[in-house]
């Protein structure tokens, strides 16, 4: 899976890491390839690539296309031997992806399980999945590169840690990459799962999109922003928090503690709790999708004031952000027909011409598996980023882990 993050300099080394990313994402596929695109000596070309062979990133074979005379070996990045994780944590669920470092999905699992379980609970059960994945998928555990982790709340990203997390008591602060650097030795990369949803949706979905929205609406509401093709964090880790953007004069009461918030008006959650006030039996954001797959005039309705509500909201990040795409996911994103009516609706009502003239608003493509395989797509890009390959190719750190 080629990987768009990466990026080199006009004054680049062409260190072993830049070679490798270019012969990842395609862009060099033999020695002299290499050679032309960085202007390297031949000489230095063959030290970086037998490097890398030598430390098992890749493989060499002799198809190489020739049209006569001695073919040149193709190279590729060895797969093989190197898996990662992809970890998402929701609510009320587990979902494990065990992938190699080529983004090939190797084996998953989901089961039901309560955040609110507390993360010794929570992550044993991850760890425990994740060895029988390996298992199945005949790899063993030291083959195991790195682990990305999905969790629905704030996240300090530098660390790793959620941050006051509103629907993950006892998770405040809590030391995950280190929880799994014990048990495997790999690190682990933990962020909010609206983020690794969008870096999904953009790599597997949008790969030529480099300015796109993921809106997740579900119990809550987030955005996930990609700029330039890099997920965009802010300085703390907490760009994107929409939920808690103040829609019109609404009043409706917020769990955070102010009133006429996004998520207040147009939540999964809020909008069973006023269902379930018109004696309809609703408790969550599936009970409505449920609703109105069933043709429930009163959860359209909702649905559809809901998306009108997001859109609102989007008209305002369009205008500032100018993404060329938004995509809508989560769990109401399963009645998107409605949802998407009302974003739309409301945003290119409310946005200037200019920022909606090629901006497309689509349902999300990656579906229930986004934050899975984003979170694994995030291990993908640290085991295979320049930093880490050079660490490994210099001994400054074991294997390719």
């Amino acid at each position: 899976m080629p990987s768009p993050s990466v990026r080199l300099s006009s004054t680049a080394s062409n260190s072993p890491g830049e070679v490798l990313a270019l012969i990842s994402s395609g862009a060099a596929a033999t020695r002299a390839d290499i050679a032309r695109i960085t202007g390297l000596a031949r000489s230095t070309v063959s030290q970086r690539v037998d490097a890398l062979i030598g430390h098992g990133f890749v493989d060499e074979d002799a198809d190489g296309g020739s049209t006569g005379g001695r073919p040149p070996r193709r190279l590729a990045l060895r797969t093989a031997e190197h898996a990662v994780a992809g970890v998402d944590l929701g609510a009320s669920h587990c979902r494990v992806a065990l992938m190699d470092i080529g983004g090939t999905m190797l084996a998953a699992q989901e089961d039901p399980l309560s955040i609110g379980d507390g993360p010794d609970s929570v992550l044993r059960h991850v760890e425990r999945t994740l060895r029988t994945l390996l298992a199945a998928a005949g790899r063993e555990p030291d083959t195991l590169r790195s682990i990305g982790v999905g969790v629905p709340g704030p996240v300090e990203f530098s660390t790793g840690r959620p941050v006051d997390p509103p629907i993950m008591p006892g998770w405040h602060q809590y030391p995950i990459p280190e929880f799994f650097a014990a048990r495997f030795g790999v690190r682990a990369l933990v962020d909010n799962d609206v983020n690794v949803m969008a870096l999904a949706e953009q790599r597997r979905a949008f790969p030529d999109c480099r300015y796109l929205l993921y809106i997740k609406a579900g119990t809550g509401i987030g955005c996930g922003i990609v700029a330039d093709g890099l997920l965009h964090r802010g300085a703390q880790g907490c760009a994107g928090d929409i939920g808690h953007i103040r829609v019109a004069e609404l009043d409706d009461p917020c769990r955070c503690g102010n009133s006429g918030c996004l998520e207040a008006v147009a939540g999964g959650a809020s909008l069973a709790a006023k269902l379930s006030g018109l004696g309809l039996e609703a408790t969550s954001g599936s009970d409505v999708v449920r609703l109105v797959k069933s043709g429930n005039r009163d959860a359209v309705r909702m649905v559809r004031e809901a998306g009108r509500a997001v859109g609102e909201v989007l008209a305002g990040l369009v205008n500032f952000f100018n993404p060329d795409t938004v995509v809508l996911g989560g769990a109401l994103a399963a009645v998107h027909d409605q949802l998407l009516a009302g974003v739309r609706e409301a945003v290119y009502r409310r946005s200037h011409p200019l920022a909606t003239h090629v901006l497309r608003i689509e349902p999300s493509r990656t579906g229930e598996n986004a934050a899975a395989v984003g979170a694994g797509i995030l291990a993908i890009e640290h085991a295979l980023s320049v930093e880490q390959v050079d660490r490994v190719v210099s001994g400054r750190s074991a294997g390719v882990r």
